[in-house]
């Protein structure tokens, strides 16, 4: 049984804890952002049971996990899931994260774009530019439920970038690609994408399990 969050306000569990019971705990106290707000709520409980779960395997902070420093850490977790810091020492996370330089411009491109103006919004183009560099489809390494999770994550916080992907290009590629247009070049050799050879892996289905799924199942 998880204690009261008053006793374990900046401390972590001694046994690892399941990906659901993350989840549930932190959906469980919500704040007045996250009741007035449900699925930034959801989305950003995702996100930190996501990289809770990969600290408890790797020893890692989470913040290598989100791109979040230790300030923004305590600032997202007292406004939208202060449960979450049952999991983690805030103490232990790191003053600043660095950025390599393809990291960079993507959060770049993101920030660019960003429709809320607000500390959220920031933390959004962190997280999704951080994660972004993991292998798996975006919307899993964000712990979604699935595809369109992402995709109204995207309409909401980045809603002129998002409006742009008018074919449903899978989100990964389309940063990418939307890089290139920025720089004035691509880096596509076909005239277009419906005669390109690799279609597929561009706009190809995203299927499969949730990371938070597996997790469980493991």
């Amino acid at each position: 049984m998880l204690a009261p969050p008053q006793h374990q306000a900046s401390a972590r569990t001694d046994k690892p804890a399941r990906p659901e019971a993350i989840y549930r705990a932190i959906r469980a106290e919500p704040t007045e952002m996250a009741l007035g707000e449900p699925f930034a709520a959801h989305v950003i409980a995702c996100m930190l049971t996501v990289a809770l779960v990969e600290s408890q395997e790797t020893g890692e902070p989470i913040a290598l996990s989100l791109g979040l420093d230790r300030d923004a850490l305590l600032a997202l977790t007292t406004q939208w899931a202060p449960a979450a810091r049952r999991f983690l020492f805030i103490e232990d996370e790191p003053p600043e994260v660095s950025l390599d330089e393809e990291e960079e411009q993507l959060h770049q491109l993101l920030a660019r774009f960003s429709a809320d103006t607000t500390q959220l919004g920031g933390w959004m183009a962190s997280i999704v530019a951080r994660r972004a560099m993991s292998p798996r489809h975006l919307w899993q390494d964000l712990g979604l439920l699935d595809r369109s999770e992402l995709t109204r994550l995207m309409v909401e916080w980045f809603p002129t970038l998002a409006v742009t992907n008018v074919d449903n290009m899978k989100w990964k590629k389309f940063f990418y690609r939307k890089l290139c247009e920025l720089e004035g070049f691509s880096l596509c050799a076909a005239p277009s994408c419906r005669e390109c050879g690799d279609f597929d892996n561009c706009f190809g289905d995203e299927d499969g399990a949730s990371v938070l799924a597996r997790l469980s199942r493991r």
